[in-house]
Order: structure tokens, then sequence, then C-alpha cells
């Protein structure tokens, strides 16, 4: 058994849970002296041209000094993407070092125990590396109608899967009874190295701002501008006055997309215009193009905005595009983030 791992005979008596149910609030192992800003590096999709490139591409991340990779959650879909849970476990295996999460899961598409299992076994297997970020899933995503499933219950679904991962995680033999899952005498074994594993929720909507107040321990932002990741980090504290519990100033994330370079690079005025026309939002708004300073300036606006923990993805294709453009990112970025904002002294709460 894994040394984090906890034995079921030490596990709490079964409970029977009948939702909605308040969660324990989490509390934090150590306390830290300021904010600690990290730079990790997600896809939206497969960019590459080989296998080979991919893990290339992996290697160069964890030997330069990237905090974690995130990959995203998107099941059907004529454009390639890995299976997220999939991934992960394979990255997990390559590397020693770099962190790695999924920004994020849908977890109203998702069997909630299953789940808890894939989440565990590989913080077990990384030895804690797992971030695990949740959400409820875009209405605009092709998986709803190709599996026949309902938009207007996956904010609900997402509540009760959720209290359910964050219960086995914690070692409960649960008995569930909720709308959409009833469980008798589940637990999951081993327990995730990670005595407290993170519990990052996504979304921007009154009822995500209110999900990550009751069980998160962070929030991880998708494609949304400094202005709006400062409102609706504004917006979780209020809540979490209400609660009556913290999350760490840490614990607030932000994404958006780079390129080192132009609008007229070759393949990119593609990459914008179809973003364009998916989202209808303008693509300036939400990429950083040009060179180091550029993306200096758009993670300071995010700073400034109350994030702390960022998902920078290359706009590229190809090999060796990617390989190149998160080159320059560790070369040329990373050393100024360490030189603006040294990482804080921890002590002991």
């Amino acid at each position: 058994m894994s040394a984090g791992a906890k034995p079921i005979a030490a596990q709490p008596p079964m409970t029977t849970a009948r939702f909605p149910v308040t969660l324990t609030p989490r509390k934090p192992r150590e306390a830290v002296m300021a904010r600690s800003i990290a730079v990790g590096i997600g896809i939206m999709d497969y960019p590459f041209d080989t296998a080979d490139g991919f893990w290339r591409w992996v290697d160069l991340c964890e030997q330069g000094g990237i905090d974690s990779i995130w990959q995203t959650d998107r099941l059907v879909s004529r454009t390639p993407f890995l299976e997220c849970m999939t991934a992960l476990a394979a990255i997990a295996g390559r590397t020693r070092r770099i962190k790695f999460g999924v920004n994020v899961v849908s977890v109203a598409m998702r069997e909630p125990v299953l789940l808890a299992k894939q989440c565990a076994t590989i913080d077990v297997l990384s030895n804690g590396r797992l971030l695990p970020g949740f959400g409820i899933g875009s209405p605009r995503g092709a998986e709803w109608s190709a599996m026949h499933l309902d938009t207007t219950t996956r904010g609900r679904k997402t509540d009760e899967a959720l209290e359910i991962i964050s219960r086995l995680w914690s070692g409960e033999v649960l008995d569930y009874a909720g709308r959409h899952f009833r469980l008798t005498q589940a637990s999951i074994a081993p327990l995730p190295v990670q005595p407290d594993l993170p519990l990052w929720i996504g979304g921007s909507s009154e009822a995500a701002i209110k999900r990550t107040a009751r069980i998160g321990t962070g929030w991880q932002a998708g494609a949304e501008t400094p202005a709006a990741v400062g409102e609706v980090i504004a917006g979780i504290k209020a809540a979490l006055a209400e609660t009556g519990r913290t999350i760490e100033e840490d614990h607030y994330g932000a994404a958006f997309g780079f390129r080192f370079g132009g609008p007229d690079d070759p393949g990119v005025a593609a990459v914008m215009a179809g973003y364009q026309a998916r989202t209808g939002r303008d693509p300036r708004d939400l990429f950083a193009m040009g060179d180091a300073a550029v993306i200096m300036d758009r993670l300071r606006a995010y700073v400034d905005a109350g994030a702390s923990k960022f998902i920078l993805r290359p706009v590229a294709q190809g090999d060796a595009d990617m390989l190149a453009q998160t080159r320059r990112l560790v070369e040329d970025v990373l050393p100024q983030v360490a030189a603006t904002w040294p990482r804080p002294r921890k002590v002991a709460a």
C-alpha cells in the first residue's frame, strides 16, 4: 500500500447522505505569507503530428521548469482530443516533477465513483502531483446531444457528484441517496496521496461561484478577461464570507492563449477566425501575441485581478511549432516570472 494511502479499517463509520449536504470545510496544511505565482501550460486539442512530438513536448515542460500541464476534457469531436484522464495517467508515468490537471473535467458526463477512483489512482502513482479541476461542461459541447444527455440538470448532477467524490477521497464508506446518484456502502482504496486532494472548480456563473465557495479549494477560470476574472474572484470571496470557509489567496487561476509572433503567422489567422466564429468573442481580448513583454503584461493584468495560477496555451500546430513556442516560454518568460514574483516563504499553520 502507498505511503499516502489510508487503510480501510481506519475509515469513519458508514454514513447516509441526502442531497444537499454541507461538506466539512477543509483545513489548509500550511499558511503562505504571500501569493505564489506559477505558470503552467495547457493544450485545448491535440496539436501534435506524432506521439513522439507529444512526448518531446512533455519532456521539455518537465525539464524546463513549467509548473504544470493541463488537458481539456472533450469526449465527442471531429478535431483530435486526447481523453483527459488517460492522458494524465500517461504523463504521470513519464514525469517525476511536474504537476498535471484537467481544465476542467465535465463532471455531469461522468460517473462519480469511477472519476473519484481514477483521480485517486493517478495521485497515488504520481506521488501526489494531480491537480483535478471540475466543472459542469459547456452546453454547446457535442457530447450532450451525441450521448442523449440532459443539459438542464448538469449543474445539479455536478453538485451531487462533487459531494460524492470529496467524501470518497476523505475515506468514507458512503450510502448516498440523491436525485441523480444512489450508492450503497461505496468506498475507494487506496486513497489519494495528498491528504486533502485539491478540488478546483471551474465556471463563472453564479452557481459556479456558490459551488466554489461551498466545497472548492480553488477556482480556475476558462477563457475570461482579467476584468471578468476579478469579478468572479470577488464574488467567490463574498460567498465565502457567508459560508465561513476560506480559500487560500494563491488558489485562484486564470488561462489565456499565447503566441510568440503575430496574428499573421502561418495558421494563426485560421485559429483566431475559428475561435471568433465559435464563441462570438474577440480573440484579441483573450490571447497574448507578440514577444515576452506582451505575455508578461497579460500576466500582470491577471495578477492584479487576483489570479495566481496560470494555464498558458500555445497557439501552435505541429510538433516543431509546439516545441518552439514552449521553448520560448521557458527561456523568455519563466525567468521574468521568477524575478517579478519570487516564491514566498511557507510557514507551518
